[in-house]
């Protein structure tokens, strides 16, 4: 067993930078390599986690297997150098509301992360050239619908007005009643969308704007995702300037501002267990950490269990992960171009939006989920989401150029097997990028000045959480939301055995860039070892789990 020591330990002390592989070093002075609480894995959740750790005075260690912090908030240049581009995650809009960024409780403002609202805020293109934009500016929405359907205009307008009133917590005393929201959200997402709209493209754009997040909208539950475009609207879709990656540098600077260490290219791959509570974690090169206080895991569930002995974890609890499912897995391609994407309108001229939608028909996203069943690829009409985020960042490309990503979903378990994605992926990103191309002629092939495709087993490559392609880490829907997340009865981000707390995507509400696992467990980890947000922070705020 190799012991590291002091010398070897601030060698590795790192923050990682946006550039591949770029590290930043900085003297930590520690007698030793003990720490009140050791961090499995930095992606943006887990960092939020320890920086309320470090904030109310605790010794911190986050341990990264990667070469760069951030899990689905990074960026690189993998296309070409000065294009920075943004691996997973590119929008920011539903940690907005976390008082995390809302109240600026981690002063991440100050530690460079700024955030732009690109306008227009979201486009789809038809096949027949229809189209339909939002706009920041409600009226020129308003009229975009209109075009097509004079009663889902008015439908869009008075939809907004209830979607600001919601409050789940005051609903009974609202116009709407608490059981109107509950049908709605409880409907699929398909059904609910045919019955509040009339019109083929309405239907469409908003069923293309909620299946961004990779859960199919004939599924039960799925209600919510008519109002993806409706927030929209309200909220606007912001970007972090710099890239998706300036949340977890900021988040980085932040725990090493106050006292933490953050380590990369340290895999996790067993917890140290002492008389049946974690003690520590030991990394693949066969260092070991130990923790004073707790351990904090950010690792896949799946991954994690096979950490401990089995009996530690308990049977139902095992037999639960084991029936995790994943969920509709993802692909990625990018792009370094020489221009951004021209989508053609009907009135014969162009609009070049931060982010795009593409699918012909409500009914293709119900085809999904055959396609993923029997492992079969069918790039026919294929729903897409385009992301161009040069076009509000320049910071992004050299001036005059862009970086684009066209991602959505296909399945990770093909019929000829996971690994198949080598041979074929290549061909598939031609294939798309053709029919991309139908909606944006001006993309030749001479505009392409590089490409990276990240097929959905490259996607788990990259980020072991992604497990089977899954970037929101597992699929959603009732047996895997809620208090069913990770595992029914250990929804609270302890697990199991003692010592040992869970965050990520894997837990509750679920992935995306919320940061709302990461408070939450910050809320739970800070109370049993008695302290608070309050206290981290140091002003009053208003302490609960968000849902």
């Amino acid at each position: 067993m190799k012991t590291v020591s002091r010398r070897d330990f601030l060698k590795g002390v790192t923050l990682a930078t946006l550039s591949l592989g770029a590290m930043a070093f900085r003297k930590v002075s520690r007698d030793d390599a003990i720490f009140d609480f050791v961090v499995a894995g930095a992606g943006h959740n887990s960092l939020i986690t320890a920086a309320f750790l470090t904030r109310a005075g605790f010794s911190v260690l986050v341990l990264e297997g990667r070469p760069t912090i951030g899990g689905g908030c990074k960026t690189a240049e993998v296309c070409l150098p000065g294009f920075k581009t943004d691996l997973c995650s590119s929008v920011h809009g539903f940690i907005q509301s976390n008082p995390v960024l809302r109240d600026n409780e981690l002063n991440l403002f100050e530690y460079g992360l700024e955030y732009i609202d690109p306008d227009p805020i979201m486009h789809i293109s038809f096949p027949d050239k229809a189209s339909i934009t939002i706009w920041k500016d409600i009226e020129r929405t308003y009229a975009e619908y209109k075009k097509h359907s004079t009663k889902d205009a008015d439908t869009f307008r008075r939809l907004v007005a209830e979607i600001q009133a919601y409050n789940p917590a005051r609903q009974t005393g609202s116009d709407i009643p608490a059981s109107v929201w509950r049908r709605r959200f409880a409907m699929s997402g398909y059904d609910l969308v045919n019955e509040t709209f009339e019109n083929h493209y309405i239907r469409t754009f908003h069923l293309a704007v909620g299946r961004f997040s990779s859960i199919p909208a004939g599924h039960p539950n799925t209600g919510k995702q008519l109002f993806s475009a409706i927030k929209q609207q309200i909220h606007g879709r912001p970007i972090p300037k710099g890239g998706s990656g300036m949340l977890a540098v900021a988040l980085g600077r932040a725990i090493e501002a106050h006292g933490g260490v953050i380590r990369t290219n340290m895999p996790v791959v067993q917890l140290i267990i002492e008389n049946g509570r974690c003690r520590g974690v030991e990394c693949m090169d066969g260092t070991r950490y130990r923790a004073r206080k707790s351990v904090v895991s950010t690792i896949h569930i799946k991954h994690l269990v096979d950490m401990a002995p089995k009996h530690l974890w308990g049977d139902g609890f095992i037999e639960n992960v084991r029936l995790l499912q994943p969920e509709h897995a993802m692909f990625v391609f990018h792009y370094a171009v020489s221009e951004p994407p021209k989508f053609e309108l009907a009135d014969g001229g162009t609009i070049s939006p931060t982010e795009a939608a593409l699918m012909a028909n409500p009914e293709r996203i119900l085809r999904s989920d055959y396609e993923h069943a029997t492992g079969e690829i069918n790039l026919d009409n294929l729903p897409l989401q385009v992301v161009c985020p040069s076009i509000a960042d320049s910071t992004r490309a050299p001036a005059g150029y862009h970086t684009l990503k066209l991602e959505g979903n296909l399945p990770y378990a093909l019929k000829e097997g996971p690994r198949h994605w080598d041979n074929i992926k290549d061909q598939v990103a031609a294939n798309v990028f053709d029919y991309f191309r139908k909606f944006c002629p001006n993309l030749t092939e001479d505009k392409i000045l590089a490409r990276f495709i990240q097929s959905p087993i490259d996607i788990e490559r990259m980020n072991p959480a992604m497990w089977r392609g899954s970037v929101h880490a597992a699929a959603y829907g009732a047996a895997q939301s809620g208090d069913m997340r990770p595992v029914p009865g250990w929804a609270d981000y302890r697990m199991p055995i003692p010592g040992l707390y869970q965050t990520g995507s894997c837990t509750a509400p679920g992935g995306s860039v919320t940061g709302r696992p990461g408070r939450n467990a910050a809320i739970v980890i800070l109370a049993d070892h008695g302290s608070s947000i309050e206290q981290a922070i140091g002003r009053p705020t208003a302490t609960k789990m968000q849902p």
